[in-house]
Formats: structure tokens, sequence, C-alpha cells
């Protein structure tokens, strides 16, 4: 396992390589111009110079002149490419630099994404500015992002399918040149948001040309009229100028379908130009080898070692960019006259449409999941000192021998659906987002069902960020990640908090109410037998201490009587007596301020047991304000 320095050390060299490369091909591309000119100029002055002369020696000044200054041209377009792909390396290695330093502004946000009512991902920040979406995503094409972004909205809850994705990661994660050359080639042609949307839509819609036979036939006629003239015009048997009204017809008569293929170029040709990048990076995937099963798929999705999709796409990229010569009107005049070419190139789309619409879909699906999955494995490898969390099934719950009573065990073996045990366990836990330098560890421990730990303690102790500590960890777990632990053992439920409830003008929705909603959505979640992992900080805000305090006690009741499994974080001391009445099932946790020589200091260390001290009359005094005893 490489360390951290180590990590960064490879993405500084592989930068600097980058940025020298780049460097090296700019010299080149100067050089190549200055030879360009050089040559076009002495093409230019030849010909003048020597335009009495015969037509022999002219053709030899074009050809040994003008004849490398075209193909210098394709070398000089091939500088460029390769310049570009260079300063994208560079950059992508500095942005993981300073990825690594917590720096993730570069990435996108997917604020697109926040949405408050979210059973977790508002209150964990999973979405938005410096959140754990814009730390983790590398996507490059909008299919990855979505799904990444489903992916972490939608954890998985089958231990099976969890450790599929989680050996994909693993597999992935040591294949540093694969991901950053998967992400270039996707940055430098990034399509837009509504791509795979429009791409579908035109592989759904029905073709417009090939439906009547009698236009399948048409540019096979055309061609063959024209080769019947050109050859009766060479035998004697036809004037030229007959054959000109004959082609002048012809390119009449394409009219009648140009503004129809304008108008389907003009809708999806733009969209369709992404399909570079997407056979390009598809080409990459068929290449890459893959082990694990969910690889595995994902390439014979593709067409696997055969490279169906990178073949067919590109296919269908080069048959729209030849569609691009009829902007050129000299060009379109030709080839329209001669073999009837534009309805000849449109019927060609329609045929790969006809042969391929099905699979398309599939194929940019099998893109996006490789995409998100770069994502997850580039996190991976910038968290060496991050375990995989071992997941545990009901199976597992039932032959987990653990240190419980007989009676409990044998309860717990006989029981089905919400009964099953329940696990959450983690040594050195920390939040993700937090720097490393200053991040504080805690263990959890959670071992059956029903189960529910009671966090007590002082204003900035600590709560918070440990009940979201639990979460953005269970999260990754849950997701196929490694996690911010030593180690992790987790039984995957469905996650749902209420930590940042808030107002709703618009809903004319007050904050009291918008938490009541949370939590009626959480009992008839239970009630209709979802299993369920709860983080709840500060029940019950919006009411005054002693209906708060009783409504609290019988929200907990009914949890415990519907098997239920959370964290609760509160002010309330008195909820640490629920203890008396579930000593099995309850456990009291505290964060402490600590008062030193009229100093207030935090730990943020968990502690057992109920807070002993508050800190918000100290605090009210250190500020000035007056406090009464």
């Amino acid at each position: 396992m490489e360390s951290i320095e180590k990590i960064k050390s490879t993405y500084s060299r592989i930068a600097e390589e980058a940025q020298q490369e780049s460097n090296k091909i700019q010299q080149a591309i100067y050089h190549t111009g200055s030879l360009r000119l050089l040559l076009f100029v002495a093409g230019i002055a030849g010909i003048i110079y020597f335009r009495e002369e015969s037509w022999t020696i002219l053709a030899g000044i074009a050809l040994v002149t003008l004849l490398p200054f075209i193909l210098l041209i394709k070398y000089h377009n091939n500088l460029f490419r390769r310049k570009d792909y260079q300063e994208k390396r560079a950059e992508v290695n500095r942005q993981e630099l300073a990825a690594l330093d917590y720096d993730t502004s570069c990435f996108d946000a997917g604020e697109e994404f926040v949405d408050p009512a979210h059973l977790y991902a508002y209150d964990l920040d999973v979405f938005g500015t410096h959140s754990l979406f814009q730390y983790v995503n590398r996507t490059c094409t909008e299919p990855g992002k979505r799904l990444l972004a489903n992916w972490l909205g939608q954890h998985l809850e089958k231990k099976e399918d969890i450790l599929e994705r989680q050996a994909a990661v693993r597999e992935l994660a040591p294949e540093l040149q694969f991901r950053q050359h998967f992400r270039i080639l996707g940055m430098l042609h990034k399509g837009t948001a509504a791509d795979e949307t429009e791409l579908k839509a035109w592989a759904a819609s029905p073709g417009v040309f090939r439906k009547n036979k009698f236009l399948r036939l048409l540019p096979a006629t055309v061609t063959g009229i024209n080769g019947i003239c050109l050859l009766l015009m060479l035998t004697g048997y036809l004037p030229a100028s007959m054959w000109g009204v004959i082609w002048t017809l012809f390119v009449t008569a394409g009219f009648a379908f140009t503004g129809k293929i304008t108008k389907i170029q003009a809708v999806y040709g733009k969209k369709l130009q992404i399909l570079g990048t997407y056979a390009g990076l598809l080409k990459l995937m068929e290449a890459q080898p893959m082990q694990c099963n969910l690889l595995k798929r994902i390439k014979e999705e593709i067409g696997g070692e055969q490279r169906k999709a990178s073949l067919a796409i590109s296919r269908l990229s080069k048959l729209m960019n030849e569609l691009d010569q009829r902007n050129n009107v000299f060009m379109y005049v030709i080839l329209n006259g001669l073999f009837f070419w534009e309805l000849r190139q449109i019927m060609r789309i329609e045929t790969w449409k006809e042969q391929y619409s099905r699979e398309l879909p599939h194929w940019l699906s099998a893109l996006g999941q490789m995409d998100a999955l770069n994502s997850l494995a580039t996190f991976a490898y910038n968290h060496p000192d991050y375990s995989y969390p071992t997941l545990l099934d009901k199976a597992d719950m039932i032959a987990a021998k653990v240190n419980i009573s007989s009676n409990t065990k044998k309860a717990d073996t006989e029981n089905t659906g919400n009964n099953t045990r329940f696990m959450l366990r983690a040594k050195a836990l920390g939040h993700p987002l937090m720097h490393r330098d200053r991040c504080v560890r805690n263990d959890i421990d959670m071992e059956k069902r029903p189960f529910f730990i009671i966090i007590t303690g002082a204003n900035m102790a600590g709560k918070s960020t440990y009940l979201r500590t639990i979460g953005i960890n269970y999260l990754l777990a849950c997701t196929g990640m490694p996690v911010c632990a030593e180690e992790m053992e987790a039984y995957p439920a469905r996650l749902i908090t209420s930590l940042r409830t808030s107002d709703s003008l618009t809903d004319n929705e007050s904050y009291f109410f918008a938490e009541l909603k949370r939590l009626k959505l959480i009992i008839d979640k239970l009630q209709s037998g979802e299993e369920l992992f709860i983080i709840l900080d500060e029940i019950l805000k919006g009411t005054n201490s002693m209906d708060k305090q009783k409504g609290s006690f019988a929200l907990i009741k009914q949890f415990m009587a519907l098997q239920a499994n959370g964290i609760i974080a509160t002010h309330d001391l008195l909820l640490g007596t629920l203890i008396d009445l579930f000593p099995e099932n309850i456990c009291n946790y505290r964060f402490e301020a600590d008062i030193t020589d009229n100093e207030l200091t935090f730990s943020y260390r968990l502690r057992p047991g109920v807070a002993q001290n508050m800190n918000a009359c100290f605090l009210m005094k250190k500020m000035g304000i007056a406090v009464t005893d």
C-alpha cells in the first residue's frame, strides 16, 4: 500500500513530465508552422517565377512544395491535439495534488442534486460546495456524473451488491494510468447535460428516408445514370452538354431533400459530435483487462473483446462528420449531382440507427458505470490509510458469535424480518472531509436490534460532527468505497437522518412541522417493514422543554417497539435516563467541554456516560453578556 507522501510524489512527477512534454510539443508546433509558411511561400514564389515555363516544371514545383505543405497541416493538427492532451494531463495531476490537501474547488460540486427533502444527502453534505460529491467526483461524462450522484443519493442495501462494487473499486484503484487516460480523453471533449437524453431520443426516433423504398433506390439509380452518361460521353454517343443538363437536373432534384436533412442535422448534429469522445473512451475500456464480475459485465455490455461498441460508434461519428461536408457548397453541388450524396449519407446514418439503436443506451450505461467507478477508485487510491469495511447480511448476523446472553441469541435466531440483528462497529472513525492532521477519531459499537446510542454534550463539543462522521462513513461503506477508519463492520440498512431541518417559506411550513414530517416518515417506513439506520440531532427542537422531553421519550420508545437502530444527539440530559427502561438496548455517550483555569477546551473524544459540563453560561460570561445565577 502506497503512502500519502508517495502518492503526492507520483502526482507531482506526472504533472512535471506532462508540462515538459507540452513545452517540447509547443516548440515542435512553432518549427512546423515556420516550415509550413516557408514551403507555402516557396511554392507560390516558384510558380510565379516559372509561370512561363512548361506545365511539367510547374507541377514539379507544386509537388515539391505544396504537397509537403498539405501533409504538414495534418501533422500540425496532430501536434495541437498532443499538446492539449499533455496540458490536461498536467492539470489533472495538479488537481489531485490540491485534492490531497482538501482543495476540491476545481471539481463539479453537483449543486443541481441538492435536495433538502432527501433522506440523508442534505444533512450529510453529500452534494454542493465542499461536499462529499465534490470530493469524490472525477467523472468526465454526463452519464458518469449522474450515475455517481445516483449512487451517493441511493446507496446499496444488499451485501452482495456492495461487495461486487467494492471488488471493482479495488481492481481499478491501482490502475492510475488507465483512470487518468480515461478522464483526460473525456475532459478534452466534454459533453453537455442533455447529450445522453438526446442521443437516446435520436436512437429511438423512426427513420425518415429509409422507410420509403423509392428513396432507398434513388441514390444508386442516380449514380448508375451518371456512370452510363460518362461512358457514353467518352465513347462519343452523348454530348458533354447533354450530360451537363442531366447533372444539373439531379442537383436541382436533390434540393427536395435538403430541408429535412438540414433540420435533422441541426437538431442532432451537434449532439452526436460527442460520439467521437465516447468511441475513444469505449475503445479504452475494451482494451483494459477486467477481472472482477462487475467489470466483466460492463465489458460484455460493450461487446467484449470484439470491440463492437467502439467500432460502431466510431463509424457513426465518421458518418456524421462526412455529412458535415454538405456545408461546403462546392462539394455539396458536385457530390449531390453525381451520387445524390446527401440522401445517400443520411440513409447510411439511418441504417446504422436501425442496426444499433437498441444497443446504444446499454453502451452509454456501461460508459457511465466505468466513469463513476473510476471516481470511486480514485478516492480509494488517494486514501491508502482508509480501510474497506466488512459487510454483513442476515445470515452473517444469525451466525455471528457475539457476547450476548443465550436467550437473546435464541430469540434472534428464531426471528425474521425487522428483528434481524444489526451491526455497526468501527475503530478510529474520522470524517473524510476533515483534514487528516486535525481530525479527531472515535469508535462506535452497535451490535443488536433494537439499539440506540444517545449522545449528550455541550455546545461545540463535537456531537453534530460525530453524527455526520458516522453517517458519511456508513454511506461510503454502502456505496462500495473504503471508509475513514482503521476497521469497520456494517450491516447495510437504509440510512435516514434529521440533522438540518429548516423552515420552508415557499411551502408555508414551519421548522417544527418540517421536523415532524421527517419523524413521521421514519415511523411510516419502520411500520412498513423497512430496515433503517437512523441519525437524529436534537429531537423536537422547535417546541418547549417539557413538551420536547415528553415527545422525545415517546418517540424513542416507539423506535424500540419497531426494532429500530440509530444514534441521537441531544442537550437534554434526561434522555440519558432512558437506559433505565432499556438497559440492554440503549447506551449513553458524551462529548465534554472542559473548563481549566477559566478557559474552555474540547477534546472531541467520545466518553461513556451522560455529559457533566455545559458551556452556554460560561461562554456568555466570557463574551460580556450578563448571566444571573
